[in-house]
């Protein structure tokens, strides 16, 4: 008989490798969306719709995943959900029409959900200690984003963009196989059937969930909808073909996949509070480089006038998307070790909130950028969004846990010099 140990690492190992499918197929019209935009004569916000769409209902539907987990176990529901994705994913090959792309991707989408699951069922073979490390392990299948862009330009040079849901679907199907057979399911981490849907959505009071939920909505919503828009902005802002874009809009993915484990490490050794303070604090500087659009301005001088370009160039711009990258990554598992440190009776539906925060984040915001272009023209205008975004989580988090902390730790001291 297996040991404990061994099951819980197997079931770590079992369920990245699902969730960064998952996470492929998820982000698939990242890379497809191009081919299809110019197919379809889309302009930018049709074109943020349609790679949205997927992320829509991969966050509506974590909230009740992250319940069933609890109740039911990770094993089982990870399992069903991956099947129930199977012939959606087919049938995105078959599509002609606008509207076909969309329902389609509502129904592929429910592979997003796919990161409640497991980070719930990952968390729970695990000692509070380890947790961090644990869910940043199972996080690093975020990769998934990478491994598409890797991957999927490939596949459409080579066979045509309809190639590359049929390739999934196969895929998928492997997965779900492979992650039964090398899975395990532990009685005791369900919460009960005395549980009741109203006790588990208790929490939803706490003011502290809807602060991780805007954390969260920065690290992974930003992460997915940049992952989701990257390839589109190297094209149409640099002039790369397909498969040089998708490379380039790698260099950010990867890193805010592979990294997460270290966010884990890092969050259980130095806390999910400083961790997460410095990750808003390094965005914010990135995204105040990004956000400056490519600009000529002419000066008058003595000799006559002299034009002056500023603007990042793609080696620039892209070491400065790898730096958010590592920020998000981090970020992402340092908002997760909130959560297993605040809630560890209750990860399934915590997780499924915050999840769907950072989902929805991921959903509105390439829709956002579609539109800002359109309005303005000016493709940076995706960044300054989301430097606003990060300002208001800073200003937010300053208030409710940089001041109370501050002011707790002058009390102390005031108490320790008292007593000298």
């Amino acid at each position: 008989m297996a040991s404990q140990g061994y099951k819980a690492w197997s079931v770590v190992t079992a369920s990245t490798v699902a969730f960064t499918v998952c996470f492929m197929i998820w982000m698939m019209f990242a890379v497809i969306g191009i081919p299809i935009k110019k197919m379809l004569d889309l302009n930018e916000t049709q074109f943020g719709i349609l790679v949205a769409t997927p992320v829509l209902t991969g966050s509506l539907i974590r909230l009740p995943l992250g319940m069933w987990t609890d109740k039911f176990g990770g094993r089982i529901v990870f399992f069903i959900l991956m099947l129930s994705t199977i012939i959606p994913i087919y049938l995105i090959s078959q599509a002609t029409e606008y509207w076909h792309f969309l329902v389609t991707g509502l129904f592929v989408g429910v592979a997003g959900g796919s990161f409640t699951v497991g980070i719930s069922y990952c968390a729970r073979w695990f000692p509070k200690s380890r947790q961090g490390l644990a869910m940043g392990i199972f996080g690093a299948g975020n990769t998934g984003a990478a491994v598409t862009k890797l991957v999927a330009p490939s596949i459409v040079v080579a066979y045509g963009w309809a190639m590359v849901p049929q390739v999934y679907a196969v895929l998928m199907l492997v997965t779900a196989m492979l992650f039964w057979f090398f899975s395990f399911t532990e009685p005791s981490h369900k919460v009960g059937k005395s549980v009741t849907v109203g006790e588990q959505l208790a929490a939803l009071k706490d003011p502290k969930v809807w602060r991780y939920s805007q954390y969260y909505s920065i690290v992974f919503g930003g992460y997915v909808a940049l992952a989701l828009w990257m390839t589109k902005y190297y094209v149409s802002e640099y002039g790369f073909d397909l498969k040089t874009a998708a490379l380039m809009a790698a260099a950010f993915s990867i890193p805010g996949g592979v990294l997460r484990a270290i966010g884990g490490h890092f969050s259980d050794k130095y806390g999910a509070h400083s961790i997460t303070w410095w990750v808003l604090w390094v965005s914010l500087a990135c995204l105040f480089f990004l956000s400056y659009p490519q600009t000529e301005f002419t000066i008058h001088t003595v000799t006559g006038p002299t034009t002056y370009h500023l603007g990042l160039g793609p080696f620039a711009f892209t070491i400065i998307m790898f730096t958010l990258g590592i920020a998000f990554a981090i970020g992402k598992a340092s908002v997760f070790k909130y959560i297993s440190d605040d809630y560890p009776k209750n990860i399934g539906v915590i997780s499924g909130v915050v999840g769907l925060a950072g989902g929805l984040g991921g959903f509105l915001m390439p829709i956002m950028f579609g539109a800002l272009v359109d309005l303005t023209g000016i493709r940076s205008s995706a960044f300054m969004l989301m430097f606003g975004v990060v300002w208001v989580s800073l200003m937010w988090m300053y208030w409710t846990e940089v001041k109370p902390l501050d002011a707790k730790r002058h009390r102390k001291q005031k108490e320790l010099d008292t007593l000298e």
